[in-house]
C-alpha cells in the first residue's frame, strides 16, 4: 500500500509539472519562513498560483526535513510553498533533477509514503522551455532553485480515495541527458550483423548485409558508454530506430526530432533483457525475435511474426 500510495503521489505531482502549471518560489524553513513566504507571494501573484500558509520544515539541507503544520489542514491541487532554499548547485536549463519525496497526511500530519529510507528519488523531472514537456511556470521556479531545496504540493486526492496530502519534494541531485551515444566504437562486433552507419547528428543507418536474424535475443554494443549500469527495473531515455528484416523502417525517435523515456517494464521483454547491463551512452543494435517482441500479433507497421532490428542510443538512466 505505501508503495502504491507514493508511487500515485509523485504521478501526481509530475503530472502537474507536466501539464498544470502549478509554480514555487521562495520561501526557508523556521526563522526565516516569514520573510521568505512574502518574497514568493510577490512571486506567485505574478502567475496566479495560490500558496500554501502553515507550513515549515526544519533539518539539514539535502537531508530527509521534519515537516510541521496544524491539523487538520486542507489543501488544494496545484498549490505549493517553498520550504526550504538550497545550498547546492544552480538548476539549470536542460538538467534533470532527481528528488527525495515524502507524502502526508493534511488530515493528521502522519507519513503515508517516502522515498528517504530506501534512497528511491524520482528522476523523471527536466527542466526544459520546451512547453510540450514543461509548463512555463515549472520552467522559471526550477530554473529558480537550487539542489537541496525542499518544496511542498498540494494534492487534494477527496474525489477517489480521500486522502489529501502534502508532497514533500527535496531536489537532491541533477543531471544531463546526453544527446547521442558517447564512447569507445567496439571493434569485435560480428562480422555477420547487420552494418550501422551513423550521420553527423548520431542518426543512424543500416544495411541489413543479407542477415537473416537470430531465434534467441542479441544484444550488441556497437559504441561502449561510461555511465552507469543500467538496471532492468529503470527507466531509460533513449535515441532509437527500427526495422524490419526487409530493411523497413516502422519506427524512429530520430525523424520525430526528440528522444524517448520509458520504463522497461512497459516494453517489449527484447527491449527490457537487451538494454539491462548495458551503460549510459552505448549505442546498442537489438536483435529481437518475435518471442520476445510482438509474437503473432500485427502491430501497426510491424507484421506478425516479424524479428526486429533497433539501433538504440542510451542517453539517461533513472
Amino acid at each position: 500500500m505505501r508503495k502504491s500510495l507514493l508511487s500515485k503521489a509523485v504521478t501526481a505531482v509530475c503530472a502537474t509539472i507536466m501539464c498544470l502549471g502549478v509554480t514555487a518560489c521562495g520561501g526557508n524553513s523556521s526563522a526565516k519562513s516569514d520573510k521568505s513566504n512574502s518574497d514568493s507571494s510577490s512571486s506567485s501573484e505574478k502567475i496566479g498560483m495560490h500558496q500554501i500558509a502553515g507550513v515549515t520544515a526544519k533539518g539539514e539541507l539535502g537531508k530527509k526535513p521534519t515537516v510541521s503544520f496544524k491539523t487538520p489542514m486542507t489543501v488544494e491541487d496545484n498549490s505549493y510553498v517553498v520550504l526550504q532554499k538550497g545550498d547546492g548547485a544552480q538548476i539549470e536549463d536542460g538538467d534533470r533533477v532527481c528528488s527525495q519525496g515524502i507524502a502526508i497526511s493534511v488530515k493528521d500530519g502522519s507519513e503515508l509514503a517516502s522515498t528517504w529510507e530506501k534512497n528511491t528519488p524520482d528522476c523523471s523531472t527536466v527542466v526544459t522551455s520546451d512547453t510540450s514537456q514543461m509548463t512555463e511556470n515549472y520552467y522559471k521556479i526550477f530554473k529558480s532553485l537550487k539542489l537541496n531545496s525542499t518544496v511542498a504540493f498540494g494534492v487534494n486526492d477527496s474525489n477517489s480515495s480521500g486522502t489529501s496530502y502534502l508532497m514533500v519534494l527535496t531536489l537532491v541531485s541533477k543531471s544531463k541527458d546526453l544527446k547521442k551515444a558517447t564512447g569507445e566504437k567496439v571493434a569485435d562486433i560480428p562480422a555477420d550483423l547487420p552494418k550501422v552507419t551513423l550521420a553527423k547528428d548520431g542518426k543512424p543507418s543500416i544495411d541489413m548485409n543479407g542477415y537473416k536474424g537470430s531465434d534467441s535475443l542479441i544484444s550488441q554494443d556497437l559504441i561502449k558508454g561510461k555511465g552507469a549500469v543500467v538496471k532492468d527495473t529503470q527507466s531509460v531515455v533513449a535515441h532509437y530506430t527500427g526495422w524490419l528484416l526487409d530493411g523497413t523502417q516502422f519506427d524512429s525517435s530520430w525523424d520525430r526530432g526528440q528522444s524517448s523515456a520509458f520504463s522497461l517494464d512497459s516494453v517489449i521483454k527484447g527491449w527490457k533483457q537487451g538494454l539491462a547491463g548495458h551503460t549510459v551512452g552505448s549505442q546498442v543494435l537489438l536483435v529481437v525475435p518475435p518471442s520476445l517482441g510482438y509474437g503473432n500479433k500485427d502491430q501497426e507497421k510491424i507484421p506478425a511474426n516479424s524479428t526486429l532490428v533497433f539501433v538504440v542510443d542510451i542517453l539517461a538512466a533513472y
